[in-house]
């Protein structure tokens, strides 16, 4: 696939502590501390938050997926224990303000207007489960290591708990949260936390196949579609019929929709897919 000047994007001073690529419609966030095990502490958390509502402003060359990996050994030890310490110093409400900046940024990774996929390999401690179930999709190695270990430190994995219980659901989270004990990558797909795993060596690879099939999709499709499931999850059963009829009569008189359907007809790939925008 081709890339223009115009769709490559590296936004990050050397250290940063992450990388943000994009060429043509996938984007690539890149943790890249491994010296300290990709952990997060404020500066990283600002510039990740950053990153993704530039990446989700985006009207000129906007991403159709987003690829969220890291460098090292590590996928994310969660949060850094210096930057921890410091804080166990600090007042209630400089701690709420910290915590508030986890959120966003977990918030904004959640609702990001198109598909999120999470490569994780070794350890994903603490915070790094709420990057994780955040995604729209996670895949991992065989050598991945899962673990909720707040409690083991006296604290709480209070932040990320919307995305973990909604993955794992209420009895799942109850003894992974309480029990702060370590799964592997098999346990971790049986409790929907990934949805494939794959050979150290081959999850980059199978990581970005993935990703490009999601950049053949429609981008208001998988938008629209996002959003849908986020309002069933909030909405009562007896508003659903409601909301589906009247998503799919908007969708289908769509340009996009429109546009679609023309092309399966006439056997030819839609113009909105990127490898018709990229041919000379």
């Amino acid at each position: 696939m081709r890339s223009s000047p115009a769709a490559l994007d590296n936004r990050a001073a050397p250290d940063a502590g992450f990388r943000l690529e994009q060429t043509g419609p996938l984007a690539e966030l890149v943790l890249c501390r491994p010296a300290r095990h990709n952990a997060f502490d404020k500066a990283l958390i600002q510039g990740l938050l950053g990153a993704l509502r530039e990446l989700a402003g985006r009207t000129e060359h906007s991403p159709r997926a987003l690829l969220l990996r890291a460098e090292g050994k590590h996928f994310c030890a969660g949060a850094d224990l210096d930057w921890m310490r410091d804080l166990s110093h600090a007042d209630v409400e400089h701690n709420r303000e910290d915590a508030r900046q986890l959120a966003l940024l977990m918030q904004t990774l959640d609702e990001l207007p198109f598909p999120t996929l999470a490569l994780v390999q070794g350890a994903a401690y603490g915070g790094a489960l709420g990057l994780i179930c955040a995604c729209d999709i996670a895949l991992a190695s065989d050598d991945a290591r899962f673990c909720l270990s707040e409690v083991g430190l006296g604290l709480v994995p209070a932040v990320i708990s919307p995305y973990v219980v909604r993955t794992l659901g209420q009895r799942q989270a109850r003894r992974y949260m309480l029990s702060a004990e370590p799964f592997d990558a098999i346990t971790a797909c049986r409790l929907n936390v990934i949805h494939q795993r794959f050979s150290p060596d081959a999850l980059l690879e199978e990581g970005r196949a993935l990703a490009r099939t999601l950049c053949q999709n429609g981008p208001a499709a998988m938008a629209d579609t996002k959003a849908l499931l986020d309002k069933l999850a909030h909405l009562p059963a007896s508003q659903h019929q409601a909301l589906t009829v009247d998503t799919i009569a908007r969708v289908r008189v769509g340009a996009e929709a429109q546009e679609g359907m023309q092309a399966f007809f006439d056997k030819r790939p839609p113009a909105w897919r990127p490898e018709c925008k990229e041919k000379p």
